[in-house]
């Protein structure tokens, strides 16, 4: 399992940062499996999905932007290649399945297997890095909850939920009307963007009772981490997994596990909430 070899290397060291160390590796490890690209190819497949990802964010000019087209064009040209491959030796992996989908339903053109391979990819790590580490973080501020969460493992999957509402790894998303809608007086007409503050809506004291208090044991938990509807996140199964794995392992693993450091650095960016690093000690 590739957090527990992880979490080995950092016992014997004492501490490591959570982000670049564990939060960041396992879940473009884990995507990484299940499409089948080979460990000698994680690193370079990281680095093109991160500069990939800064896009979404609008924060970049124009060096950002040229970086970005780059790592598309090199991904795009990656996956081009290992499509190829694995249609003349599938394998047990997602491409291989998305492959055969595609020959056998014409379900996605050539175009679409590579842009799905690569969103997949995309989609499949870095969210999923951010709700680990914001989540690591809510645990650290709150000590006597990180307790209970160890003492009661029990509660895990309910923790993962309220760690998804209360710091949510996605802030914003949009959506296009296809119809003139009015929602609470305010008429919204058809074609119109409308940017959707997740981690607003997911601090609604009129959804969630004493919305700003991390609660693991919170009920009728409703939130939108991942959105809603016929856009709802593909991969939300994937992410809760490692998530409960990854806080499970974490408190039970590491008692007396602390900040290495008050200070805290966020990535910038309106879209994702990420931290930058996050140290912590054992």
């Amino acid at each position: 399992m590739p957090e527990t070899a992880r979490l080995d290397a950092a016992a014997a060291a004492g501490g490591m940062d959570a982000i670049r160390e564990f939060a960041g590796p396992l879940p473009v490890i884990v995507i990484a499996e299940l499409l089948g690209v080979p460990a000698a190819d994680r690193e370079k497949f990281k680095r093109w999905s991160d500069a990939m990802v800064l896009f979404i964010d609008g924060t970049l000019r124009d060096a950002g932007l040229m970086e970005t087209a780059r790592a598309a064009q090199a991904l795009e040209a990656y996956f081009r290649e290992f499509i190829h491959a694995r249609r003349k030796d599938p394998r047990d992996d997602l491409t291989s399945g998305l492959i055969a989908a595609q020959e056998r339903d014409a379900a996605l053109s050539e175009i679409e297997l590579v842009g799905t391979a690569i969103l997949l990819l995309g989609a499949g790590h870095e969210t999923t890095t951010n709700l680990i580490g914001n989540g690591l973080l809510a645990l650290l501020s709150h000590p006597s909850k990180r307790a209970r969460l160890r003492h009661e493992p029990g509660l895990a999957r309910n923790a993962v939920e309220e760690l998804l509402r209360y710091d949510s790894p996605v802030q914003l998303t949009s959506r296009i009307p296809r119809r003139d809608v009015t929602l609470r007086g305010h008429r919204i007409p058809v074609g119109i963007e409308v940017n959707l503050v997740l981690g607003a809506a997911n601090r609604d004291p009129l959804q969630f009772p004493d919305a700003d208090r991390l609660d693991l044991a919170r009920l009728d938990n409703r939130h939108v981490a991942f959105g809603h509807g016929p856009h709802f996140c593909l991969g939300a199964p994937l992410a809760r997994l490692e998530a409960l794995v990854a806080f499970s392992r974490l408190v039970e693993r590491f008692p007396s596990l602390s900040a290495a450091s008050e200070e805290v650095s966020w990535r910038p960016g309106l879209v994702r909430r990420g931290l930058t690093a996050l140290p912590v000690r054992f």
